[in-house]
């Protein structure tokens, strides 16, 4: 693949439309059909989606991104109010959950839409190399 035809697809709006779930080629159709649910393909541009692979760095980008939100926040609130150890807990419970309810499929559309701008995977167009001993 040439130098001018990675270019094609910048990285930064393609990044952009995965965090609003949207096709990173078009920004218009969706690119998930439920919660977590890759479409095949968009159902506006017919971009073929089913080549991505974020597999388990959705969930590691959320579980990095929460702790790194939650541990300072639980102890700034510890030292700052010293609440009840139930209510500390029910609060910042609910807060872990909801707040990665709400990372997880839009870092799944980051990952997926940097995946496409960078041809990884099948978003290349390319054949894929055969296995070693084929």
């Amino acid at each position: 693949m040439s130098e001018s035809s990675h270019q094609d697809r910048p990285i930064w709006p393609a990044v952009f439309n995965g965090w609003r779930r949207r096709c990173p080629n078009c920004g218009k159709g969706p690119l998930l059909r439920s919660y977590l649910k890759v479409r095949d393909s968009c159902p506006v541009c017919r971009q073929e989606l089913h080549h991505h692979r974020a597999d388990d760095g959705p969930a590691y980008l959320t579980i990095l991104i929460v702790g790194h939100l939650m541990a300072p926040t639980f102890l700034w609130a510890f030292v700052k109010y010293r609440p009840e150890p139930l209510v500390l807990f029910t609060v910042f419970a609910v807060g872990c959950v909801a707040l990665s309810l709400y990372l997880l499929p839009r870092l799944k559309g980051v990952i997926i839409a940097f995946q496409w701008s960078r041809f990884m995977g099948g978003f290349g167009g390319e054949a894929p190399e055969p296995a070693p001993g084929e």
